[in-house]
């Protein structure tokens, strides 16, 4: 897509993977490096750990996820607030957080759908909770890539013969010169499937070629 590896994957800020994941930026950051995050300690209860984790994750959309007041500032919303929207009591969430103790299912619904996210955003494991975050983000490349394949091919077929055709569309691009007077409903299939078989000719060379390569490193080690 020519974007910038930190600007896809930035990590602090709004809309970073921290904020969009509920864990802490130097945590994305091991877990984007693949190292493992911390797990309790010996003695350590895992449901009381996972409790905390929830609870945890509640605070961080509330430090995150502010308001916007009629004076143009933001604020945290009050603990009522997000009762209220939760469908709970004020008095409750107090002591639901100065308890440590999470929610059950239902009020951690209720509190994360106020904020504007699933459940999953309070429970899943550091790993998944970022996992999450960086499918979508893929998925979203993955659209933007395809509109913009669609948006050349669409500008090839009506192109003039003279016009100059992206090196980077390989095959396609010819495919949608040839297919040009024919009706999308038609082309379009044929064309994407020029492409897939184009696009597996290109993987298996790169496989023969990661294999020639090893087998060579082979016969130097042996050499």
């Amino acid at each position: 897509m020519g974007l910038h590896r930190g600007d896809v994957l930035k990590v602090e800020g709004e809309g970073g993977l921290s904020y969009a994941s509920g864990l802490a930026a130097e945590e994305v950051r091991e877990l984007l490096r693949g190292e493992r995050s911390a797990e309790p300690g010996p003695g350590v209860d895992v449901v009381e750990a996972r409790h905390r984790r929830v609870v945890e994750r509640i605070l961080f959309l509330r430090a995150t996820r502010l308001r916007s007041a009629p004076d143009g500032s933001r604020r945290a919303h009050s603990i009522a607030e997000i009762a209220a929207g939760a469908g709970t009591s004020a008095q409750w969430l107090d002591k639901m957080i100065k308890t440590g103790r999470a929610p059950n299912l239902d009020h951690a619904a209720g509190i994360a759908a106020f904020f504007g996210e699933k459940i999953e955003f309070l429970v899943a494991e550091p790993a998944e909770a970022l996992d999450r975050v960086l499918q979508q983000i893929h998925k979203d490349l993955l659209e933007r890539t395809v509109e913009r394949q669609d948006q050349d091919l669409r500008r090839l077929r009506t192109a003039g013969p003279a016009s100059e055709v992206d090196p980077s569309l390989g095959v396609v691009a010819y495919a949608a010169r040839a297919l040009a007077d024919v009706p999308d409903d038609t082309a379009q299939p044929l064309i994407a499937l020029i492409e897939s078989v184009a696009r597996r000719s290109r993987e298996e060379r790169a496989r023969e070629a990661r294999a020639a390569l090893e087998t060579g490193v082979g016969h130097n080690d042996v050499d």
